[in-house]
C-alpha cells in the first residue's frame, strides 16, 4: 500500500507540472512564437537530461532495432503533441485546453485494450465517469468564460490522440529502458523534428525578437518541469500500475489549472 501512494504522489505531481504548462505556454507567448518555446523547451531539457545522466551513469545505450520505435515514440510527442498543444493555445483558453487534454481517460482505455490487452474493470469504468463528472462541476462553472476556436478545439484535439498514442509505445519502451534514457532520448528527437520548422517559420522573427526575461523564464520552467519532472513521473508510475489507471489523473489537469488561470 506504502508503494502504491508513492505513485499516487508521483502522478498528482505530474498533473501538477502538466497543468502549470499551460499558463507557462501563454506567459512565453507574450513575447515567443509556438515553435520557438517548444524548440528552446526541448533543447533546456535536453540538456538538464544528459547533464543528469551522465552525472548519475543512467544513461543505457540504445539497441539498433529500438531507433524507430524511439523516434515514433518522439514523432507523436513531443512532436505531434506540441504541436497540437502549443499552436491550439494560440486559440483557445489555457482552461479550454486543459479541459480537452483531460479527455485522454475517455479514449485510452480502447487503446489500451487493443495494443497492451488492459481489461477495461468496473473499477476504472467508474472512475472515469465520477472524475470526468468532477472536472465539468469545477470548470463549468458561471465564472469560466471560454473562447471557442474549431481549430483551436481541433489541434487540442491532435494533441489527445498524440498522447494516447505516445502512451501506447511509451508502455513496451518502459520495460526495456529507465526513465532518464527514455526521456533524454525522445527529447533529443524532437529538437531534430523541430528543427527545420523553427528554421523555416520562426528563425527570422525569434532572432530579431528582444530578450524578454520572464517569457524565457516561462521556456525554462516548461523545459525543467513539464518536459523532465512530469515525462519522469509519469513514465515511472505508467510502468508500475498501467496505462488505464495512470491516465485517469489527467482529469485533474483543467482543475488544478483552473486554480491558476
Amino acid at each position: 500500500m506504502g508503494r502504491k501512494w508513492i505513485v499516487y504522489g508521483a502522478l498528482f505531481m505530474a498533473m501538477v507540472f502538466w497543468s502549470l504548462s499551460f499558463v507557462w505556454v501563454k506567459e512565453a507567448y507574450v513575447a515567443y512564437g509556438p515553435l520557438t518555446t517548444v524548440f528552446f523547451r526541448l533543447i533546456i531539457a535536453s540538456l538538464i537530461m544528459l547533464a543528469y545522466g551522465f552525472v548519475s551513469g543512467n544513461l543505457a545505450k540504445i539497441k539498433p532495432k529500438d531507433y524507430r520505435i524511439f523516434f515514433l515514440l518522439a514523432f507523436f510527442e513531443p512532436f505531434l503533441y506540441f504541436l497540437g498543444e502549443s499552436f491550439g493555445l494560440k486559440y483557445v483558453s489555457s482552461t479550454m485546453g486543459a479541459i480537452i487534454i483531460a479527455t485522454i481517460p475517455l479514449f485510452s482505455p480502447i487503446a489500451a485494450s487493443r495494443f497492451h490487452g488492459e481489461k477495461l474493470s468496473g473499477r476504472i469504468f467508474l472512475g472515469i465517469v465520477l472524475s470526468f463528472i468532477g472536472v465539468g462541476i469545477v470548470v463549468f462553472d458561471d465564472s469560466v468564460n471560454f473562447i471557442v476556436s474549431p481549430l483551436g478545439i481541433a489541434l487540442e484535439f491532435l494533441a489527445v490522440f498524440s498522447a494516447i498514442s505516445y502512451t501506447v509505445i511509451l508502455k513496451d519502451l518502459a520495460i526495456k529502458y529507465n526513465v532518464t534514457t527514455i526521456i533524454t532520448v525522445q527529447n533529443l528527437i524532437g529538437i531534430i523534428l523541430f528543427l527545420p520548422l523553427w528554421l523555416i517559420f520562426e528563425f527570422k522573427t525569434s532572432v530579431s525578437t528582444p530578450f524578454n526575461p520572464d517569457a524565457f523564464l516561462a521556456i525554462a520552467e516548461l523545459a525543467l518541469f513539464a518536459s523532465c519532472f512530469s515525462f519522469i513521473l509519469y513514465t515511472y508510475s505508467l510502468k508500475k500500475i498501467g496505462m488505464n489507471n495512470a491516465n485517469l489523473f489527467i482529469n485533474l489537469i483543467p482543475v488544478i489549472c483552473l486554480e491558476n488561470r
